[in-house]
């Protein structure tokens, strides 16, 4: 699992638009080469690389704990006819990735599941992987609400704890191929600009010398490299 992925996506769909925008098709040898320089530039230094690699290679929530989660995102994201959920996207492995990635997290990630699993022994005596989900959202009813003017600190911890995971799966899933799909994200496109339209430039009194927009707005020209003589006036 590596959100990184999409991104690496939409940085290589951004420098093909970029060329598209320049009036070429780019060759095989010039794809190759952005796609050399995404992944030279990406902005992953060495040092970061080694890292991701022995977060990845680490595991920090145990199968039961992953378990889990993996249900809990998936009543805060439930899959349904039309969209997908919170599996689909691998949200529990993005969390797992998170939790390692950022140990500040682990403390309260760790003692939410276990908290989220007394609460269930106490009021139901099972695990809250093994409830009904009537049962499970009895609890997260509970819990998935708060007083926006009550500071984090002084709100119950499970409330915190919801808030938190609630948060994560979220994220985990926009980011996610699948996520940004669902969002209709389409990334830079490339279009022409054919100058301010004429009922705008109507409403402010405002018009087009004909000698210059000849000059700027010729699409037939958009490659070419303006030239401006030593007083600054446009030659070309």
């Amino acid at each position: 699992m590596d959100r990184r992925d999409s991104l690496r996506s939409i940085v290589l769909g951004s420098v093909a638009t970029g060329l598209a925008l320049h009036g070429c098709t780019p060759t095989a040898e010039e794809t190759a080469q952005v796609t050399k320089s995404a992944e030279v530039f990406y902005g992953r230094t060495p040092k970061e690389k080694e890292r991701d690699e022995e977060i990845m290679a680490e595991e920090f929530f145990n199968a039961h704990e992953m378990e889990t989660i993996t249900v809990l995102c998936d009543l805060i994201l439930p899959s349904s006819d039309t969209y997908k959920g919170a599996s689909d996207a691998a949200v529990a492995d993005f969390i797992e990735f998170i939790a390692k990635d950022m140990p500040n997290m682990q403390r309260d990630l760790r003692g939410g599941l276990m908290w989220l699993d007394h609460t269930s022994n106490t009021a139901y005596e099972n695990e809250f992987k093994k409830l009904t989900e009537e049962q499970q959202k009895s609890i997260l009813d509970e819990i998935a609400f708060y007083d926006p003017d009550t500071p984090s600190r002084e709100r119950p911890f499970g409330v915190n704890f919801f808030s938190l995971i609630r948060n994560l799966t979220m994220t985990g899933f926009y980011t996610s191929k699948i996520g940004i799909e669902e969002l209709g994200y389409k990334g830079n496109s490339p279009n022409v600009w054919n100058g301010v339209p004429e009922d705008v430039l109507a409403q402010h009194g405002v018009s087009y010398d004909p000698e210059w927009i000849a000059k700027c707005v010729d699409q037939s020209k958009r490659n070419d490299v303006a030239e401006w003589d030593e007083n600054g006036n446009l030659i070309t």
